[in-house]
């Protein structure tokens, strides 16, 4: 079989490893220096922490020039970012960049800066060292909120998550036990730790979404740069610590190796994913349909979707059982829907709604209004799934697997923005026409500026005027970028340069063939 990882070079790649250095790694090592700079004033650090003492941390926390240095400094990396990014991505889907050895190293030293950094975008991690906290004490984290744990407040949890129960499956919660034990009290060793085992989500993304993308008849450098190297990626996964990194790395990885051969074996380790955070288990009934095969009937797809459920299940036995936790995550499923946020069209329907009724004078009824729209959108995205999983022909496991993550996301409850992460990789993975192409781009630059927006390097309330200037100073940032030369929005905006990830030859067309869902009557 041939490799996912071409040996060959041309183009720039022809160039001296300095060339390529200056040209791709300098300009991103830069941004997401001045990012982590920027996070020491505006990212989420405990006041309680003995790093707020430090001087030029507390100069940049406590006074108005730190203030507006560390937010420009956010704003001017991400954009910069942004900008970098889409050079890369310009060479690559041209034709001139293919080394992914040498896109690895570019995404590792994007990465470096951030890796001591404050985290920025979310503070989800310290939740995640106070769940651990708990379980050391003896508590479950099913039924107890974090504020059982003396000083939790301490250690920079969101009070909005005080009280509510995990709803993270056995595998992270012996990580999170395992990271308290190991750094105690110290909750910027926690930070730091997490952070790793993000980036070992990242990896794991960096090594299996080429080799998915191979295997779907898509150039894997183009996978690379577009599924992970995405500013998206760096902002939420490397930045904002999420947990999403490592359920979703461990997703990509399972349904590579069970396409290369060892569906068991890519089950468990998608069950890993799915016992990291639940939703990866999502994946389940379409690395069935791998281990099915293409040419399968409903029958043998019934016979595979039970052999699946069966590892599941034994896995899950197996490692509950070793982390001592119960089936609680079940009913913990609800507990990101607590949020309202406009992002989600269900959502946002139900309280334009509920307003409106208000407004004419028919009373509070937005709660209703909410659910009602959040409970359409949830059998919505139900039955589009088993749409999905009935009626595979004509697509492939990977893809189907994308837009059953792209449904749930779009008809759930709550969407945040490194949920779109779920399916990026593999978008990337399993193709996307040149249109496709630049309306992931496009929600890539939107999302960016949305993120900087909602971060504390822009705004934590629109009503002071600062904020609101710091959001427009984000938002002209993220133009520039997105239109700074004609490479860059023939990429957004599309024209003569832009480019689809598409199968580049008939050898690529074929492998991508060989795993389109035909069924019986085709073979």
């Amino acid at each position: 079989m041939a490799s996912p990882v071409p040996d060959d070079v041309d183009g720039v790649e022809s160039d001296s490893g300095l060339a390529f250095t200056l040209r791709y790694a300098i300009p991103g090592l830069v941004a997401t220096t001045v990012i982590a700079i920027g996070a020491l004033g505006v990212g989420w650090i405990p006041w309680e922490s003995a790093l707020v003492d430090v001087p030029i941390i507390h100069t940049l926390k406590t006074t108005d020039i730190g203030q507006f240095v560390s937010r420009a400094s956010v704003i001017l990396g991400g954009a910069l970012f942004l900008q970098a990014w889409l050079v890369v991505g310009a060479d690559i889907l041209a034709g001139h960049v293919r080394d992914i050895r040498r896109l690895w190293a570019v995404l590792a030293l994007w990465s470096a800066p951030l890796l001591l950094a404050p985290p920025l975008f979310s503070r989800d991690v310290y939740s995640y060292f106070v769940q651990g906290k708990l379980m050391l004490a003896g508590g479950d984290p099913y039924t107890q909120g974090v504020a059982s744990i003396p000083g939790w407040f301490r250690d920079g949890v969101d009070p909005m998550w005080q009280n509510t129960p995990t709803p993270y499956g056995p595998v992270f919660l012996a990580l999170s036990r395992g990271v308290a034990a190991f750094v105690g009290d110290n909750t910027w060793l926690a930070v730091v730790a997490f952070r790793l085992i993000a980036l070992v989500g990242v990896g794991l993304l960096a090594y299996y979404v080429p080799r998915l993308a191979f295997h779907c008849g898509i150039d894997a450098s183009k996978a690379l740069w577009l599924g992970v190297m995405n500013p998206l990626v760096i902002m939420h996964f490397v930045a904002g610590v999420h947990n999403d990194a490592l359920m979703i790395g461990l997703v990509v990885a399972g349904l590579a190796i069970a396409i290369e051969g060892r569906p068991m074996l890519g089950v468990v380790i998608l069950s890993l994913g799915g016992m990291v955070k639940p939703i990866g288990l999502l994946a389940l009934p379409f690395v069935g349909l791998v281990w099915a095969g293409t040419r399968a009937d409903l029958r043998g797809r019934v016979v595979a979707w039970v052999k699946t459920a069966a590892t599941f299940a034994l896995s899950y036995v197996i490692l509950a059982g070793m982390v001592g936790t119960s089936l609680g995550w079940i009913r913990a499923l609800t507990t990101p829907g607590e949020v309202r946020t406009w992002l989600s069209p269900t959502t946002a329907l139900g309280m334009a709604s509920g307003n409106l009724l208000s407004w004419i004078g028919l009373g509070d009824h937005v709660d209703l209004t909410v659910g009602v729209f959040r409970a359409i959108g949830e059998v919505a995205a139900i039955v589009i799934v088993a749409w999905l999983c009935l009626k595979p022909q004509g697509r492939t496991a990977v893809r189907s697997l994308m837009l059953a993550f792209l449904a749930v996301v779009a008809l759930g409850p709550v969407i945040q923005p490194w949920y779109l992460l779920w399916a990026l990789p593999l978008a990337a993975a399993s193709g996307l026409s040149p249109r496709e192409l630049r309306v992931v781009i496009s929600l890539t630059a939107a999302f960016t500026l949305y993120g900087l927006c909602e971060t504390s390097a822009s705004a934590d309330s629109l009503l002071e005027l600062s904020d609101g200037l710091a959001m427009l100073a984000s938002a002209a940032a993220i133009g520039l970028a997105v239109t700074v030369s004609p490479r860059e929005r023939a990429l957004v905006f599309g024209g003569a340069t832009s480019h689809g990830l598409m199968p580049d030859d008939q050898p690529a067309a074929a492998r991508r063939d060989r795993l389109v869902v035909r069924g019986p009557a085709s073979a």
